[in-house]
């Protein structure tokens, strides 16, 4: 693990003294956390979270990414961390923007991140998305629409977190997950 993989805001910096922009991303700055918990509550240490988003424009640094708003070349998107003894994880990153879905008129993507879980005591790669509270396009998102348990996406919401943003910096937003048992998480591979 490199000392900036949980840094979002650092990671995918431009040198500015190479004629680059003032080298830190677009955006609102957040920080998102959690514990990695079985269905007890018990943590699981030492799993690798990894996630990935959308820039604040909604765009993503991929190929196959079409949409029209402009990349960031100080943002990739992209992080990943070990949870500690007690099963907590960090990031800092932006707040990914909304984006358009194709395959309907005039759907759109709320802002989220994709987060993957794997460790030692999971069988499998687990997926998962975060939502943010009070996102007015959640209900209206077409991936949403596919999960039938209202309870399912409650398990996807990422809360604001006043106690955990810093000060003139960022606002923190807290997202627990449950690997498995009547709590669990939502993951779409499974």
């Amino acid at each position: 693990m490199g000392p900036h993989d949980n840094d979002l805001l650092m990671n995918f910096r431009q040198d500015p003294s190479q004629g680059h922009s003032q080298g830190l991303p677009q955006g609102e700055r957040i920080i998102m956390f959690g514990r990695v918990v079985d269905q007890f509550g018990k943590p699981v240490p030492h799993t690798l979270v990894e996630m990935w988003q959308a820039n604040a424009g909604g765009r993503y640094r991929h190929k196959n990414d079409s949409y029209l708003a402009p990349l960031d070349p100080n943002f990739g998107g992209v992080g990943r961390c070990l949870t500690d003894d007690q099963g907590v994880y960090r990031f800092r990153t932006i707040k990914p923007g909304p984006y358009p879905w194709p395959n309907d008129m005039n759907s759109w993507r709320p802002a989220h991140i994709h987060v993957s879980v794997t460790g030692p005591s999971i069988s499998s790669r687990l997926i998962t998305q975060m939502y943010f509270e009070g996102d007015p396009l959640i209900p209206l998102c077409p991936i949403v629409h596919t999960l039938k348990d209202p309870e399912a996406v409650e398990t996807m919401i990422g809360r604001l977190d006043m106690a955990n943003s810093k000060p003139m910096d960022c606002l923190a937003y807290r997202f627990d997950i449950v690997v498995r048992g009547e709590l669990q998480t939502y993951f779409e591979n499974q």
